[in-house]
């Protein structure tokens, strides 16, 4: 026996020992998820993972959507505090793209979030405080109720594209010449896909994601500012 055949029986052998607990199954099924796929992970195949039968994960969590439930939580958990800063907007912009870091690590889980019918614990945390950090910024309860409803899912890191922007073609892929009629009944469409796609343009070829999501942010949070400053309201 090698070793790593030696290092990793032992890993094997300590973990059997580990008693399974609920943080033990999430963090186990976050694994899973990021390593197969959430379309892959399933009850069987995550007691395979931790080596039990899988009536021992119903111990607990009660069912598939309840682990889901919580493997949210779970990532929603990595997401940093708020830091120190006088300034709202620098406080809210470093939470929003501390949580975007966590959710490129975990790809599945903006699919996940928006599949809940409702909101997770966690997720209910996390918006709390970050309205937290609006209306101790000077936000009136009336303009943070409409910058909730304004940035949406940007919340939480992600947001849903107008386009999809395809990658680069595979080797040999075939990508055929644009059709012109497309450009004539859609000129502007056209304008825009040539310029967000030109390879010498400020983001190169292709849509960065990452500048457009922090684009859109600095929009959003200058603009509430500039609400606050004016004492915004709803009221007709």
């Amino acid at each position: 026996m090698t070793r790593q055949e030696a290092t990793q029986r032992t890993a094997q052998r300590a973990a059997q020992r580990t008693p399974l607990n609920r943080e033990r199954v999430l963090r186990a099924a976050v694994a899973l998820a990021d390593t197969t796929g959430i379309d892959a992970l399933s009850m069987r195949r995550l007691a395979q993972e931790l080596d039990v039968v899988p009536m021992a994960l119903y111990k607990h969590v009660a069912n598939k959507e309840e682990l889901l439930d919580g493997m949210t939580d779970a990532v929603v958990g990595e997401i940093d505090p708020p830091g120190p800063g006088p300034d709202w907007r620098h406080v809210v912009r470093a939470r929003i793209l501390s949580a975007r870091r966590v959710l490129l690590r975990h790809p599945w889980a903006a699919r996940v979030i928006e599949s809940r019918t409702g909101p997770t614990p966690a997720v209910l945390e996390y918006l709390d405080s970050t309205a937290g950090i609006f209306r101790e910024g000077g936000l009136s309860a009336d303009l943070t109720h409409h910058v909730m409803h304004a940035m949406g899912s940007r919340l939480l890191g992600f947001s849903q594209e107008l386009f999809a922007t395809p990658g680069p073609s595979e080797p040999g892929e075939a990508s055929g010449p644009p059709d012109p009629g497309l450009a004539e009944r859609y000129p502007y469409v056209a304008e825009l896909a040539a310029a967000s796609h030109d390879g010498d343009s400020a983001v190169g070829g292709g849509c960065d994601d990452q500048f457009e999501f922090e684009f859109a942010l600095d929009l959003l949070l200058d603009g509430f500012e500039r609400l606050r400053e004016r004492g915004w309201t709803s009221a007709r």
